[in-house]
């Protein structure tokens, strides 16, 4: 369900389209400043020493450009590239395969690094430390450990949950960098950029409506700007104006805080037949039928940074922002539930 969904900020099916509108050099990527700045540092730096650059572990929600991030790294090495994701590799050898396979300098960037299974993982300390692999050949008393050098690489590894990634794993990235929601003024310029890639005029006051309900996301900013595009095209206008964008809002059931059917369902929920919380999130996925580990990733971030749901020791609760927004009464909460 969530991949058909507009502002779920996974990949869905016409990602690949999505994919053209990426940046390809750090001076084309919006956003994110003290990030860039790291990054260009450290890229010079290394290429300046011919080393090959600090292994580096990029952490945050999903579809704040983690991808794009280490798509731009191996093109600022001038280096090649091999993406895989963490449920992916399922043993040693996999991961042995892909690592002996590279040559010096490239990049091998593993999205959801927090899923990479134990055995798995063990045999990347050493890779990354060493760009050694010591590997264990057959099993009880007659099993032996062989050492297999390996071309010094950077590992550019991907997380929407950074608390699962263990010390031993975390403590051997030379840089830890965390991606936070865009801002409103970011998005904006994404839009602008993405609508003269797709040979589209968009007015300011539309451009602004979009950034403002993309929920801080590139990738959601640039779904919906092709969803109000088609609206456009079928409506026979040469610019998209805020009637346009405030026209495919209502049809996609979009809100002005950026809020779909989905996220009203969930603080409903959460609010009359909870009381507003608190509530645990096995509890509102039961009651929703949506997946706890969607709701805790997918959902939840966007509505406790739009101040619409707090977290305590008990459980979820709805704020008084929710409430209001929903049109519903607010008589205050029991602190002693707090």
């Amino acid at each position: 369900m969530e991949n058909n969904r507009v502002l779920s900020p996974d990949e869905n099916g016409e990602e690949y389209l999505i994919k053209n509108l990426r940046p390809k050099s750090i001076d084309e990527y919006i956003g994110q400043d003290d990030i860039k700045k790291s990054l260009n540092i450290s890229i010079k730096a290394a290429l300046k020493r011919k080393e090959t650059l600090d292994h580096i572990l990029l952490a945050g929600p999903p579809g704040l450009g983690k991808t794009t991030l280490s798509n731009i790294i191996a093109h600022e090495l001038s280096s090649n590239i091999y993406i895989t994701s963490g449920p992916v590799i399922e043993k040693q050898g996999d991961l042995a395969a892909m690592l002996t396979q590279l040559e010096r300098g490239d990049v091998l960037f593993i999205d959801e690094i927090h899923r990479l299974g134990k055995s798995v993982e063990e045999i990347l300390y050493s890779a990354m430390e060493d760009f050694q692999l010591d590997i264990m050949i057959g099993k009880g008393p007659s099993a032996r450990s062989i050492r297999i050098e390996i071309n010094p690489f950077t590992l550019v590894g991907a997380t929407t949950r950074s608390g699962l990634i263990g010390a031993p794993l975390r403590n051997r990235f030379g840089m830890i960098l965390e991606i936070d929601f865009y801002d409103e003024i970011s998005l904006k310029k994404i839009i602008n950029r993405s609508s003269n890639i797709l040979d589209v005029e968009i007015n300011s006051e539309a451009a602004e409506l979009i950034s403002k309900i993309s929920r801080g996301t590139p990738r959601i900013a640039n779904r919906i700007l092709r969803r109000v595009r088609d609206m456009a095209t079928v409506d026979k206008k040469n610019v998209i104006d805020i009637q346009t964008v405030k026209k495919t809002m209502d049809i996609l059931g979009i809100d002005m805080y950026g809020l779909d059917n989905t996220d009203r369902k969930i603080l409903n929920i959460i609010i009359k037949n909870y009381y507003g919380g608190p509530v645990g999130i096995k509890a509102v996925s039961a009651s929703t039928g949506i997946e706890s580990e969607t709701i805790s990733e997918v959902y939840e971030p966007y509505l406790l940074q739009r101040g619409f749901l707090i977290r305590t020791q008990r459980g979820r609760c709805a704020t008084e922002k929710a409430y209001k927004h929903l049109r519903i009464k607010y008589e205050g909460k029991n602190t002693s539930l707090w």
